[in-house]
């Protein structure tokens, strides 16, 4: 029965019937034949030719960059770096000199002497020829980051690739292979995994506080409506276009990476399938016309389909766990990544803030919380954590992850998030546009471990290793 199910679905994805005698994607700007894809992409099986997860890449006493995009990311990235020993920032790279100039004016400032690459769409290229360079941080829209990280990785130097990795299935099979050939790190730089509450969490999980964890709930819910219509906010509106060019969950990573690391997605445990379903837009398409009646810039987008206001995905794991990841950057609603933790022993749950931990019906006092916390404070927080919060960075998790990938590089250790990850927390994006189109039907999520998920080892917290990079501050 179930693979009539799927024989039919791939059928009527490739003719564009769906499963409506009219067309399902007439309310999606997804093609049928780009849904056939995705359904093809997410079905196929390959053999792993080397293994990145635990891959331990030969250290480098000094890491070598080269950036790609200064724009809202790109200057804090560099910032951050700027201030970590055992970094030489080589090169930068951005469309705008005026963005150039300035990250170049502040790392001078530190004794860094890069070069400038400015102008050009292709000139980003040159940078990622240079023989010169070991780590190259991409932080462009979202469209260049697997055709810039490929490129990168064919030209022998480690990726560090803002959120989400990848918009297709395809390219995140692209990731895998490239980075398993050329034995090159691809770490999609998912800050979240290094929020402080996150990361007690995980600690959390790891000494059995949560019992056998059974559920996650996850989420990106941030009001962003005068920002996706903002001139100069999102460079050339690419966030605009995104909201109007795709449907679904389109930014799933920030709410899920930290749960799958906390339920060892990819090592022990893998995703199954995922159903997926999105409100309609009640929202940008308004806020389009209003904007077209007082600004004739904005009438190109008036009448388009935008991505509904509010996406849910569900997704089943191999041990039979559950995982709820939702998207909304329309409605008026604080911010929320969510990050519930349910187990058979406790649960965790933040947002709202404060984070939050119980053990039966009533949720622990601030006192429990803060000697739970005492007790369980992990190893980096320890170490980094005072640190971190003064350099900053959404509170200093940023300066936390671009702290310890830098470590990881110098001493030769795996990274924390390695190809695998990058290309499964990005997959969900396009697999949830399927599953929309197709009122929300179930769709497989693809194996990129290729099986190795069954021996690969969790994420090491434990920070015996390692720990050598000073920070300049």
């Amino acid at each position: 029965m179930e693979n009539n199910r799927r024989n039919f679905l791939k059928t009527a994805s490739a003719t564009g019937l769906g499963l409506l005698a009219s067309n399902p994607f007439a309310a999606y700007a997804n093609t049928p034949e780009e849904m056939a894809q995705v359904y093809e992409q997410a079905n196929r099986t390959r053999v792993q030719k080397f293994n990145m997860s635990g891959y331990a890449a030969p250290k480098l006493d000094k890491v070598r960059i080269g950036f790609i995009g200064l724009g809202n990311r790109g200057m804090g990235a560099v910032e951050r770096m700027n201030k970590i020993e055992g970094v030489e920032i080589k090169a930068l790279c951005d469309l705008r000199a005026e963005k150039v100039n300035a990250a170049k004016k502040l790392v001078e400032a530190s004794g860094h002497r890069p070069e400038t690459y400015i102008g050009s769409p292709e000139i980003w290229k040159k940078l990622a020829e240079r023989t010169d360079l070991d780590l190259i941080y991409i932080l462009t829209p979202w469209a260049f980051h697997t055709p810039m990280a490929v490129f990168s990785m064919e030209h022998g130097k480690h990726v560090c690739v803002e959120v989400p990795a990848a918009k297709t299935i395809e390219e995140a099979w692209q990731l895998v292979e490239t980075s398993e050939r050329t034995k090159k790190h691809c770490m999609m730089v998912e800050n979240c995994c290094y929020d402080f509450s996150e990361l007690l969490t995980l600690n959390l999980a790891r000494n059995g506080f949560f019992g056998e964890i059974v559920h996650g709930e996850a989420a990106y819910i941030h009001n962003l409506q005068e920002y996706i219509f903002s001139k100069t906010h999102f460079y050339q509106l690419w966030e605009l276009h995104e909201m109007y060019q795709r449907k679904g969950n389109l930014y799933p990573t920030h709410g899920l990476g930290p749960i799958c690391q906390v339920m060892n997605i990819n090592r022990g445990d893998k995703m199954e399938y995922l159903t997926s379903m999105s409100s309609s837009d009640f929202v940008l398409g308004n806020l389009a016309k209003e904007l077209a009646a007082k600004d004739d810039f904005y009438k190109p987008y008036v009448d388009k389909q935008f991505n509904g206001n509010m996406s849910t995905t569900t997704i089943k794991t191999h041990k039979g766990k559950t995982i709820m990841v939702q998207y909304d950057v329309s409605s008026p609603r604080p911010y929320s990544r969510i990050q519930l933790v349910s187990g058979t022993k406790a649960v965790g749950l933040k947002y709202p803030e404060p984070a939050r931990y119980s053990t039966g019906h009533e949720w622990m006092s601030a006192e429990e919380y803060k000697a739970l916390e005492q007790k369980y404070l992990p190893p980096i927080v320890k170490k980094m954590g005072e640190i971190a919060k003064n350099v900053g960075g959404h509170g200093g998790m940023d300066f936390l992850m671009d702290w310890r990938t830098i470590d990881c590089l110098r001493n030769g250790l795996p990274l924390d998030q390695d190809v695998y990850d990058a290309a499964l927390w990005s997959c969900i994006a396009p697999l949830s546009g399927w599953s929309v189109a197709h009122r929300s039907n179930s769709i497989d999520v693809p194996d990129f471990t290729g099986g190795s998920w069954k021996n690969n080892a969790p994420v090491d917290i434990s920070m015996t290793k390692g720990g050598t990079t000073k920070a300049k501050v």
